[in-house]
């Protein structure tokens, strides 16, 4: 059995085409081995942004905390102990002006943490987050050329990548916003990717 920690980011609810997708996704890949699923929806359950008060809830020593602190430091470690047991993330990625939903830039800032997801080291940093596979169902309204006006996938192989998670895979559906036809056949590439990468995993798990 495999663990899977799906993210559900948009804010479109039962019209999102990101969350579509990882359906289908998690669909084909529970047809070739048992899934348990954990999921966080931002839309039932928002993410807060850090301030101030929640930095120096995660700064401060464990001892060191007040009740309110406690409170702040437990929710953060509730997140990346989600990531630590999974052997799969799937995040749906839609594309908010260019950039990432505001909700996944603030679960990357609380699992990003020092000492339980990377280390500083005198070469630099190391990601500790190791042996994962990651799934990005990306959804786009146009059609973006990397880091032209397509912030997102670079951005978030990176961010990944600095805690360790570096085996990331993208399934992209572009031109949704662009006509039915060109929607059509942004669709039709996203399950066609969704078919190769499923059938890439049965390879690896008969390996």
């Amino acid at each position: 059995m495999n663990t899977v920690l799906r993210i559900t980011t948009s804010i479109m609810g039962e019209d999102s085409v990101s969350s579509m997708l990882m359906d289908e996704l998690l669909a084909n890949l529970a047809a070739q081995k048992t899934l348990e699923i954990i999921e966080r929806d931002f839309a039932k359950q928002s993410i807060p942004h850090l301030d101030g008060p929640w930095l120096a809830a995660l700064s401060a020593g464990e001892a060191d905390r007040n009740l309110q602190q406690q409170e702040k430091a437990a929710f953060s470690d509730q997140l990346i102990a989600e990531l630590q047991g999974a052997d799969i993330l799937v995040i749906g990625l839609p594309m908010y002006n260019f950039s990432l939903p505001s909700m996944l830039k603030a679960w990357l800032d609380h699992i990003a943490r020092a000492g339980l997801t990377f280390k500083y080291t005198e070469n630099g940093t190391v990601g500790l987050l190791k042996g994962k596979k990651v799934f990005l169902v990306t959804a786009m309204g146009g059609i973006h050329e990397t880091l032209t006006t397509d912030f997102l996938r670079p951005y978030m192989k990176h961010i990944l990548g600095f805690v360790g998670l570096i085996d990331v895979e993208f399934i992209t559906a572009n031109g949704l916003n662009m006509g039915p036809e060109l929607r059509e056949k942004g669709l039709a590439d996203a399950r066609n990717q969704i078919i190769n990468v499923a059938s890439n995993r049965e390879q690896e798990i008969a390996a």
